[in-house]
Parts: C-alpha cells; structure tokens; sequence
C-alpha cells in the first residue's frame, strides 16, 4: 500500500535523541529552548513557544487571550476535530463559517456574516498550506477589536507576501505531528510578537509555575517555586525536541519535494474530465497536503478503487458541524458541503517515489477510462 502520509525519519533524529538519553534529561530543558531559537530564526519571529501538540497551541492561544464561557470563536468547519476541540476546552462557543470554493480557505465574507457581539477571535486555518488572506482577515478583525489565532498545522514554512507564516500577525500555532511538514514525534508551537501574551503562554505551558523547570534544577533553590495562574502540563520534551532540531535543518529540501510532487500531480491530472483541481500557489505554499475534486458524485467510487489497488486515499475533513457533538450548532454552510462530497486526498510526503506517483496517476487515468465511471 502507498501510504497518504507518512514521515521522513532517519538515523540523524536517532542519534539526537540518544543524546538526549545519555544526558538524562528527557523533559523540557536546553534542547527545547534551542529548538525554540531554531525556529525563532526560521520563522523570523519574536516569540516561539514550544508545546506538546498542534492542539495544546490553540488552546493556550486562546487561554491567553482568556477566551471563557459564552464566548464566540468563528472557525471554518472543514478543519481537523482539534481545532474545534480546543475552543470547546475554553468553554467557548464555535461558530462556524464557510470556505472558499476554490481555495478551502475561510470566506472573509461569510465570517462578516457570522459576525456579532459574542465573538472574540477569528480561527482561519491555511488549508493544505496554503496562506489564507490573512491582510484582509487582520484588517478586519482588529476594525472589530478581535483577535486572529492562525491554525497553521498545515502550514509550517509557507510564506505570505513573502513573509514567513508566524512572522508576523496576532498569534500563529503549527503542530509538529509525525505527518506535518516537519514533526517532532508530536509536538507545537506557538508564535507571536506580543510580550505580555508571550509570557502568560509560557507561564501557563507548565501549570502556571513563574519558572520553567530547567531554571529550578540549577542548584539554585531547586526546591523552591511560584505559581501564579492557572495552567497546563503542555510543555514539549527534549526528546520530542531534539527530532524537531534535526528535522528543522531539512524542511526546505523537505517543502521543495512536495512542490514537485504536487506539480507533477497537477500536470497529469489537468487534462483528465471529472477531475477539478484546486487553486495553487507552488512560490508561497509549503504544500501539506494534496487535494483534488471530483466531480459527477464519483467521489467514493475513486477512493474506493485506489484503496483496492493499494493506493491511501482519503477525504480531509469531515465538516465539524456534521458531528454529533455539534448538532446545537448545525448551521447551513453550502460551499462547505458542496466541496466536502467532492474533495479526494492524494499521497503526498517527501519519500513519494517517482514510480508511485506514476503508479497513482495511472489508476486514476484508468478508473476514468472504464465505462463505470462515466
């Protein structure tokens, strides 16, 4: 089976985290802090705040800004569970917004729409890596006096008017899972310029202790701590660390794999009826994922075929407001449920092989050539 991700891992992460072994330091200590100014330096960023998952970033994001109960998040429902998932653990309420239709990215004119006094923050989410409109979307919140969280669990080292994703912006989350563009085993980060918001996320990462653990076992009053707010046991390890460091020092090689792939995928598939692909920008976009949609309700009979010939196919994502856990908030967004009975996933991760690309593109030649799928 070709796989629909999977990481690129090797002996250089190994060695790191044996380092790490044979120092006898496996939680959050100098490896954390050093991929932190890694990634400070990559992102051009002030604030880089390393965290244990994707999901923990958003959700210290928001607790920063004190996002509470009765509170509205307006979030695009074809995103990944967590990113709902952790404006539910604030207490506050998502609202859901359409897309745009040839993007995926959030429709800023419907967030208008979804707009009222009870809402706090806007979660626009780069879809596949692709940089949403992020000039209109901060303009219009900040008119609003509302905070833009970006979810760019997609996007780590695309770029938007070439600036990096993270530079710049209110606060920006990437999560480091083992099938992002670069992953730490499992892992995040949070990415801001605000001092004050910088602080309170990194005092609330370890339970809300005024010094982070490496400090207090200096000798220096090891014993001796402040707790001063309420907190999270969401720190990142020096073992998931040192697979970041590691990875971070490929990510370029790694994103100029995937645009290759990609354009490859695009030129074979332009020509073929049925199929519709989605706008790309190959300069800006760090490409996560690969997403193509079909038209004539041929969807599941596709995805079907290529799993039976050993090919992972999938639908990234079920829209959140078709969950259980939502109905309260069914809400009636067409362009979302439209491209959701459409949108197919393709293999894409750096070790693709150029066979399997021509192997995957071939079936889905084939399948359109049979009579069953006209």
């Amino acid at each position: 089976m070709i796989p629909i991700s999977k990481p690129n891992i090797g002996e250089e992460e190994l060695h790191q985290v044996s380092l790490v072994f044979k120092s006898g330091w496996l939680g959050m200590g100098s490896v954390v802090f050093e991929f932190e100014k890694a990634l400070k330096s990559y992102l051009n960023a002030k604030h880089v705040i390393a965290v244990n998952t994707g999901t923990s970033a958003l959700h210290i994001a928001l607790s920063a800004l004190d996002i509470k109960q009765g509170d509205e998040v307006i979030v695009p429902s074809l995103t990944y569970i967590a990113t709902v998932q952790a404006i539910l653990a604030c207490g506050a309420i998502p609202k859901f917004c359409d897309i745009e239709e040839n993007t995926l990215n959030i429709d800023l004119q419907d967030v208008k729409k979804q707009m009222n006094s009870q809402v706090r923050a806007i979660i626009p989410v780069h879809y596949g890596g692709l940089p949403c409109n992020m000039d209109a979307l901060l303009k219009y919140a900040h008119e609003n006096g509302i905070f833009v969280i970006e979810d760019a669990a997609h996007a780590f080292g695309s770029t938007y008017n070439n600036k990096k994703i993270g530079s710049f912006g209110d606060i920006t989350c990437f999560s480091f899972d083992p099938i992002k563009n670069i992953t730490c085993g499992e892992g995040g980060c949070v990415a801001l310029s605000n001092d004050e918001l910088a602080q309170k996320i990194i005092t609330q990462r370890i339970l809300g202790i005024d010094k982070d653990t490496w400090q207090r076992y200096k000798h220096q009053r090891s014993w001796f701590y402040n707790v001063v707010m309420p907190g999270f046991r969401y720190h990142m390890s020096n073992i998931n660390a040192a697979i970041g460091l590691v990875q971070l020092q490929k990510v370029d090689q790694f994103i100029k794999k995937r645009k290759e792939i990609i354009q490859k995928y695009d030129q074979a598939l332009s020509d073929v009826e049925g199929i519709e692909l989605l706008y790309r920008d190959y300069e800006q976009t760090a490409p996560f994922n690969y997403i193509i949609k079909i038209k004539h309700c041929l969807r599941d009979k596709l995805l079907n075929f290529l799993n039976n010939n050993a090919i992972g196919a999938g639908v990234h994502y079920i829209p959140n407001h078709f969950h259980p856990l939502f109905k309260k908030y069914k809400t009636h967004l067409p362009i979302t449920e439209k491209v959701f009975e459409q949108i197919l996933s393709l293999p894409l991760y750096t070790d693709l092989t150029g066979a399997e690309i021509a192997y995957v593109i071939t079936k889905i030649q084939e399948f359109y050539l049979k009579k069953d799928a006209q």
